[in-house]
């Protein structure tokens, strides 16, 4: 396992987190899995045991019944709170009232409460807003997000599914009160989801935002255990059968997966591994959140850590999922190469 630093910040996190979108039995507004606390608490051992130092889950998470599971088990297996990084987020709903969602400073800062107490913890280390709330302003949701760094409640502050212009206009605003940054996007990316890299990719580039990958298998759609025919139809049990989410080319996935299965099989590691493997050769990939239901699962996500990509191989799947230049770059990109400008070094004067 190999460990980075989280964006500009000092926080060093592993390069596989574990996500517990899985824990729990409770009804949920997002994907319900039916993972018990005893099988939560065995994967989480599994994750440490991997050298996985970093547990990343969400107040909505099967309502609130993952951080509930995570907080029991860390508490159970006797892990040191100094030797585990714990990120969580709030934003969604977590009721049917009027302020039981959105980063209102009324909705964060009690979920950031309510979070604390199921994790049985005193604080986090990243809390994350989850989401863009259109009704509530960006600033006053800053600025609850400042004053539960303030308080202790939260060592670092993240974000979530935001558009790079919402996030670079967050980090200026924040830059200009003096407050704490973001030092993260979780974001989806993957060898076929890619759009990220049109306008997110440069902006945490620019601004230092180390990136945490969630779906990295787009729900299971590069696992390889879903057949596709022509018309881009798939079939094959799993969580895509039930929730085709997230949105997808599956005629990409189709042909990212037929490159990726004869290097699979090549290492005798599983397909997964390899999709996961060309994430964590990306420059801009802090952590890849992993998840699952079962421990072959989590071994076989694991395993992605032990392998090394060719240049030709990184090539081929760089190919399938290549985007289209759309403007404004390919008008800068056509203008400088047009223009040919070379700025000189100029020598410091004597």
């Amino acid at each position: 396992m190999r460990y980075n630093r989280l964006g500009n910040s000092g926080l060093v996190v592993s390069e596989l987190c574990l996500g517990t979108m899985t824990f729990g039995t409770a009804p949920s507004a997002f994907f319900q899995h039916d993972l018990d606390q005893s099988g939560s608490t065995a994967l989480l051992r599994q994750a440490l045991d991997a050298g996985v130092n970093f547990i990343d889950t969400a107040n909505v998470y099967s309502a609130g019944q993952s951080e509930q599971f995570v907080g029991n088990a860390l508490r159970d297996i006797g892990v040191a709170r100094d030797q585990v990084v714990i990120a969580t987020k709030g934003m969604g709903p977590m009721g049917e009232g009027p302020n039981d969602s959105g980063y209102s400073r009324y909705h964060l800062m009690n979920q950031m409460d309510a979070s604390l107490q199921r994790l049985q913890l005193d604080h986090v280390d990243l809390y994350q807003i989850h989401g863009w709330d259109p009704h509530a302003p960006m600033e006053e949701g800053l600025r609850a997000m400042e004053d539960i760094v303030r308080s202790g409640r939260a060592r670092y502050i993240g974000v979530s599914n935001w558009a790079a212009w919402q996030i670079a206009k967050a980090m200026g605003i924040a830059e200009r009160r003096g407050w704490d940054k973001f030092i993260s996007n979780q974001a989806l990316y993957a060898v076929t989801a890619r759009e990220l890299e049109r306008e997110l990719v440069p902006m945490m580039e620019s601004e230092g935002l180390g990136l945490m990958v969630w779906s990295p298998l787009l729900g299971g759609l590069l696992s390889g255990k879903y057949d596709f025919d022509g018309d881009g139809d798939m079939s094959g049990q799993g969580r895509r059968a039930k929730l085709d989410f997230p949105r997808a080319d599956k005629h990409l996935a189709a042909q990212a997966v037929d490159a990726m299965r004869p290097m699979a099989q090549q290492r005798d590691v599983s397909v997964p591994a390899i999709a996961l493997a060309w994430l964590l050769h990306q420059p801009v990939t802090a952590s890849v959140i992993i998840g699952a239901k079962r421990p072959d699962q989590l071994e076989q996500n694991i395993s992605a850590t032990d392998v090394e990509l060719s240049s030709h191989e990184l090539a081929t799947l760089n190919a399938i999922g290549q985007l289209d230049h759309e403007y404004p770059s390919w008008a800068i990109e056509s203008q400088n190469h047009r223009h040919g400008f070379r700025v000189s070094e100029r020598r410091p004067a004597e």
